[in-house]
Formats: C-alpha cells, structure tokens, sequence
C-alpha cells in the first residue's frame, strides 16, 4: 500500500459520503404544509357545512349582545365535522366579541381525556383563574402608572375615577388580595364541592358570557354519569355577574336517553345534526385542503376521487379521508416518488386498516386477548368453522398456563360476541338442526400481526408455551 497520500484528497472523500439523513432529504419534498392533513387543523373555511355553521352562529349571537345563548347539543358521526365546525364558529365568536368590546369567552374540554366531574371542574376553574390573574394584573398596572401620575404632579385625583389617593390606594388593595386568593385547584386531593366552588367564584368574577364546549360529551356521561352536566346546566340560577352556555358534542345519537329528564330538558334546547359526507362532498374537501398541503402537480388526477371513495364507504368520514391522503403522501415520499399515484393511496388503506386493528387488539382487556389467541391458535391450526366449545377448550388451558381466572363458557360466548362488533373476528350463529345452534368463528385480522400484538402483552406471560400442547391435541 502505497505511503503517498494527500490528507486533502482523504478529507474530500469524507465530505463527499452520505449521512443517514442525506439520502432522505435529497428527493423534493411532496408536501407544502403537512399540518393542514390533520384532525387537529381548523381550516379557515368548511365546505357544506354552511346550513350547521348558521345554526350554531345564530343561536350564540346572543352572547355578543349579553344575553345568555340556549345550550347547544350536536350528534353526527365521527368525521362529519363537528368540532372544526364548532371551533371555527367559536374563533369568530371571540374575534368578534373583541371587535365590539363584548365579554365572551369560549373554552373547549375533550371529555374523552377530561372524563370525570372533578378534572372538568378542575380544568375549568383553572383556566377562569389564569384569566382572572391577568385581568387584574393589567388593572393593577393601570392603577399603580395613575398613582405614579398623581404622585409626580402629571395628573391630580379630580381628573380621575376615583374620589380620594385612600379610594385609590384600597382598590389597589383589593386588587392585590384578590390575586393573592386565587389558588389553582389541583387535579386531585379536593373534596368535589370545593372544586365547584373554586370555578364558581373565578367564574362569576366578573361579567362575560362563557360558551363551554364539551366534546365527546357522551364519554362524560358514561363514565361519570350527568351530575357534571346538572351542576353547569343549573349555574345561571345562581351567577350574579356572569353567564354559562354549554355546547355538547357527541358521536352517540342517544346518549340523551341514560341522562336525568331535567338535564335532558335544559342540556338539548337546541339539536343540531350533522350528515355524513358523501363522495363528491368529500371531493371537495380534499381538493380544498390538497391545494395548500401539496406542493403544485404533486397529485395524480385518480388520487383524490379514490381517497374519497374509501372514505364514503366508511359512512362518509372526512377524517378517514383525510388520513388517506396524507399517508398515501408520506409513502410516496419515502418512496422518492415524485408524485403521489393511486397505488400509494391502495397501499395506505391497507397500512390504515392494519394500524386501526394493531390499537384495537392492543387495548383489549386480558381475557378478551386470551380468547383471541385461542382463535388464532385453532386457525393456525387448520381448524375451520370453529365452535365456541372449541375455543372455550383452548381458552381454558391458556389460562391455566398463564395462571389466569378461567370464566365461564357464556361469559366466553359473549366476549366472542365483542370481538364480531369490533370487527377482529366475524360470529355467525348456525343452526344444527335438532342438535341445536352454535357459532361458526373465524378471523376477520391478519394472523401474524394480530397474533404479534398479542404475545407483546407482557401480562400474557409464557402463552407461546401452550402451542405445542395445542398442536399435539390436533395431530391426536
């Protein structure tokens, strides 16, 4: 090997290799702005969703003139546009209040997160009381500059609101104790009425009109029953100074049914229903938001139409659309393609369906896992046309194995009943003649990826243990 090399030469052979990044980021870049692809995005305007936007504007117009709006409830599945619809109404509800100098505000709650009485209480006070905090912190700016003037000879007590430096120096007074009593509420340890009390007093501070947004309001109600909503429902009786509208938010057409009848009567004086989008309707929304997300030619002319015609067929759910189209993007672009075609949007059906199965098998309770796993072992197998005694056998010894509580075969039955509404198997009943009925199982989910999921349940234990004695009892 030759001794004769130039440093220089060595150097500009390193600068000259690819990173790891390197090669990712020399193709062109598909997207313009990701972000407008997402659920979380408000758009600033809402194909066909005109006649619900008008709806909602003209029941919480009031607001803006200080009256008190009627409680809004709005029902439409999941994808319809409720919340971007509600939110957009809400922004333009506060930008105008503050055009007009009007008090009104608007605070938005996921009750799928926010789920129990005390953490929306609690959520709530403590928003009141940050805004309360700044409230009075600008007062009391404004009132310690005017005793400045005072004190510098600029200004004198006449020229002022108030009567005398005294009436002056004890509303700065008032002010400071007011800041001072403000405690946050934490998010346990607090008797419930001392919460309540909490966000009653920060909101009845002082004068505004509070439009509360409960999303998902029916996972409230069903986790915690409707005493939230009988509190906050109740609250203008009592509010001297400020006003409460709710706005509930639900994929659940009957949710109202489980709710107390005075709750019903005051939460629902207004019902707004939003449809499901049909193909040409989410076309347009596509088309809408594919113009600012995409950089220009990056679609194919197919793309669009078949990310529409899945998503229609999944009761028109312009969230499922949108997912669509930006996966089918993301994959092209790992691709280094320089288009998106129909292909990756086929592909990105395909990687969806199989991510919603992954989430749905992953949070299953235990014995629910168990009775799968009993499923994909007969399957794997050979086994077709399985039975519920058949699985109940399996399912009995996996649970020995991994020292589980074994429950009974009706019990079994009616978790296998679960599995087919959640789509991961499909239970037919069929009817044997003077033997009686059974139910015919089979899996409605890929084997493996299912079967993998499963056994990363670190609760499941040694279940792999089990499946030679499972193939030793077919080969018999």
């Amino acid at each position: 090997m030759s001794r004769d090399v130039d440093i220089d030469d060595v150097l500009d052979d390193e600068d000259d290799s690819q990173g790891l990044f390197d090669d990712l980021l020399s193709g062109e870049p598909i997207f313009e702005n990701k972000e407008v692809l997402r659920p979380s995005y408000t758009p600033h305007e809402l194909p066909h969703r005109n006649e619900q936007i008008n709806q909602m504007a003209t029941i919480l117009v009031s607001a803006l003139r200080g009256d008190t709006p009627s409680n809004i409830l709005i029902y439409g599945k999941t994808g319809t546009g409720k919340t971007a619809s509600a939110k957009f109404v809400s922004k333009e509800l506060e930008s105008t209040s503050q055009k007009y100098d009007v008090p009104c505000e608007v605070e938005y709650i996921n009750c799928e997160v926010t789920d129990t009485q005390y953490r929306v209480l609690a959520q709530l006070a403590n928003k009141f009381i940050e805004k309360n905090q700044a409230v009075i912190d600008d007062r009391l700016d404004d009132l310690t500059d005017l005793r400045s003037a005072i004190t510098n000879g600029q200004t004198t007590i006449s020229q002022c609101p108030f009567d005398s430096t005294d009436a002056l120096e004890e509303r700065i007074g008032t002010l400071e104790a007011d800041r001072e009593e403000m405690e946050a509420v934490p998010m346990t340890g607090w008797p419930t009425d001392r919460v309540y009390s909490s966000f009653f007093e920060a909101v009845d501070y002082h004068e505004r009109v509070v439009v509360i947004m409960l999303d998902e309001i029916d996972k409230l109600v069903e986790k915690s029953g409707d005493d939230t909503l009988y509190n906050l429902s109740r609250m203008n009786s009592e509010l001297d100074n400020s006003r409460i509208s709710i706005m509930g938010i639900s994929n659940d057409l009957k949710f109202t049914d489980f709710l107390d009848p005075r709750v019903k009567s005051s939460l629902g004086e207004e019902e707004i229903v939003f449809p499901p989008y049909d193909a040409n309707q989410l076309r347009d929304i596509l088309q809408h938001r594919a113009d600012v997300a995409f950089k220009s030619g990056a679609l194919t002319e197919d793309v669009i139409p078949l990310c529409a015609a899945f998503a229609a067929q999944e009761h028109g759910d312009a969230r499922r659309a949108l997912d669509l189209l930006r996966t089918a993007g993301e994959l092209a672009e790992r691709g280094q393609a320089d288009t998106v075609e129909e292909e990756h949007v086929r592909q990105a059906q395909d990687k969806i369906e199989l991510d919603r199965v992954v989430e749905v098998v992953r949070t299953l309770p235990t014995q629910s896992k168990i009775v799968l796993f009993a499923i994909i072992l007969l399957e794997k197998n050979g086994v077709h046309n399985i039975n519920t005694g058949e699985v109940y056998n399996i399912y009995k010894r996996l649970c020995e194995e991994i020292d589980a509580d074994v429950l009974t075969q009706r019990r079994v039955t009616d978790l296998i009943s679960e599995l087919d509404m959640l789509g991961i198997v499909n239970a037919v009943v069929v009817s044997k003649g003077r033997y009686g009925r059974t139910k015919e199982i089979s899996l409605s989910v890929p084997v493996e990826e299912t079967e993998a999921v499963l056994l990363s349940d670190s609760r499941l234990g040694d279940i792999e243990n089990a499946q030679p004695f499972v193939q030793a009892r077919f080969d018999n």
